[in-house]
């Protein structure tokens, strides 16, 4: 980053956390305890408030114009070989700014936020070692169609 962008995100940073707080309390993090993995409920809201609502809105819901919906079904890829990975490499994930340990966070609070009733009982948070290692061979076109097979698997009741 430059020191003019540096600059600028530091004068930006105050008015952005300004903006969240102002957010009705549906859009803000729910105030339950966070789940093995999540250190910081809030640190992890915010960071899918800043890096991940654009495209997934606040309610994880997407639309078929931004992104795919997550609400009540991101956690089921957990129940189908490869879907943990693929939930890693996905180009959200891949590319994210986030170094690793914040995006693991993420990622574990993101599945307990928008599917905690599909988390399986034996769930292993995610860990940063592992989200650097996923991320490092993101998924790009093949995204969609590798999406659309977890599904169908899960659907069925394929297990890993």
């Amino acid at each position: 980053m430059s020191p003019g962008a540096a600059a600028a995100a530091t004068r930006l940073a105050p008015l952005l956390l300004a903006a969240l707080a102002a957010l009705p309390v549906a859009a803000q993090a729910p105030a339950a305890t966070a789940p093995v993995g999540v250190v910081d409920a809030q640190r992890a809201w915010q960071n899918w408030t800043l890096n991940c609502q654009g495209c997934h809105r606040p309610d994880g819901t997407g639309s078929s114009a931004t992104a795919p919906s997550l609400a009540g079904m991101v956690a089921r890829f957990l129940s189908v070989p490869g879907g943990r990975e693929y939930l890693g490499r996905v180009p959200g994930v891949a590319t994210s700014g986030l170094p690793d340990a914040p995006l693991a966070e993420l990622m574990n609070w993101m599945l307990w936020r928008f599917d905690a009733a599909h988390l399986p009982a034996d769930f292993t948070p995610y860990a940063a070692a592992e989200i650097g290692r996923l991320r490092a061979h993101p998924l790009r076109l093949e995204a969609a169609a590798m999406r659309a097979e977890l599904l169908q698997q899960a659907a069925r009741g394929d297990s890993p």
